[in-house]
């Protein structure tokens, strides 16, 4: 049985609700204010969390690190773009604090010895790896030594990789959730790879989630129908944003409606109907909204009912639509006006 866990002082597990988990990443584009906004942003919209990342240029890139995509005209290198990125420990404290103060959890990804050790003094809820470092065993036994819960990434592993992550995670005792991801930015939807979470939850025996980098809430929505406890989901303030991570983001509009949608199919798969119970509540209402068998002009007692003699109208309080054959050829015991209901105490 897999087992619930808590992350700060939110529980997750099989039968609560999907940890939502806003990545601002690189949003912020080096600006302390814009990332403090997005803090704001991500609660009003109904996230349980709001993650970061951790860049130290000098610690975990070379000067020479290419770029994936040359978007910056201010950076002359890759290094300059992470060295923009940067902020102070006092400045992660406040992030910190400021998530505390409005009920989120506090997440960021490090991706150096040096970020998992000052994170560890600013204090974060648990660890998310990130896909690039999901393999890098060193860091990875680094912060497993804190026995916070661990969060990992799988879009750039090999299914031996995540193997080894996990059996690592499990032997130290830390609570552990995987997410199928895949690093496409934006991620097409044939790539999404919905069939990989039964996949994991099952060769793991753990908690998953999505890591959805797709840029729309349809994968998100869809993967909790599938039972994920985890959602993690790239945010931006405005399509019209600056940054790489903008084509595989959704607004923070957008994320107000995958929050909605979320608990709105979470109160859905919790509350199974009663297809028998149901219909039995509908009985007033479907007075109102069913058909009777009703005389088509005035009918004189002892007419013989035919076809033309008859329609169908509403309410469905006299004989029932479904019986209009079975009164063609009684007779009735007394008149009927044009537009009536036809009843059983009219026929003989």
């Amino acid at each position: 049985m897999i087992q619930e866990f808590k992350i700060g002082q939110k529980s997750i597990g099989p039968a609560l609700p999907c940890l939502i988990v806003a990545e601002v990443a690189q949003a912020h584009d080096g600006s302390l204010g814009t990332a403090h906004a997005y803090i704001d942003a991500v609660v009003d919209c109904g996230a349980d969390a709001v993650k970061f990342q951790t860049h130290i240029a000098a610690a975990e890139s070379t000067l020479d690190e290419p770029w994936r995509i040359k978007f910056s005209p201010q950076d002359a290198t890759r290094y300059d773009y992470w060295k923009r990125m940067e902020f102070t420990e006092e400045q992660w404290r406040d992030l910190k604090r400021h998530a505390d103060e409005c009920g989120l959890l506090f997440l960021s990804s490090p991706f150096s010895f040096e970020a998992v050790d000052l994170l560890d003094r600013v204090g974060v809820a648990a660890w998310k790896i990130p896909s690039g470092e999901t393999a890098n065993t060193p860091m990875l036994d680094r912060i497993l030594a804190t026995g916070l819960p661990v969060l990992l990434s799988t879009g750039m592993s090999t299914l031996s990789e995540i193997d080894d992550a996990a059996q690592r995670v499990r032997e130290c005792g830390a609570p552990l959730a995987i997410f199928q991801c895949t690093t496409a930015y934006p991620c097409p939807p044939e790539r999404v790879g919905l069939n990989l979470i039964s996949m994991l939850r099952e060769r793991y025996d753990c908690l998953v989630g999505l890591s959805d980098h797709s840029g729309t809430i349809f994968p998100g929505l869809a993967a909790v129908t599938m039972g994920i406890q985890l959602l993690e989901v790239h945010v931006t303030l405005s399509r019209q944003m600056f940054g790489p991570d903008v084509p595989a983001s959704i607004t923070t509009g957008e994320l107000r409606q995958l929050v909605d949608g979320i608990r709105f199919i979470e109160t859905m798969i919790k509350n199974p109907v009663d297809k028998q119970k149901m219909a039995r509540e509908m009985v007033e209402l479907r007075k109102m909204f069913t058909k009777s068998v009703v005389a088509r002009k005035d009918l004189p007692a002892g007419t013989v009912l035919e076809l033309e003699h008859l329609t169908l109208k509403k309410p469905g309080t006299g004989v029932p639509a479904a019986r209009l054959q079975d009164i063609i050829g009684r007779r009735l015991k007394q008149s009927v006006k044009a537009d009536a209901l036809i009843t059983e105490d009219a026929l003989n």
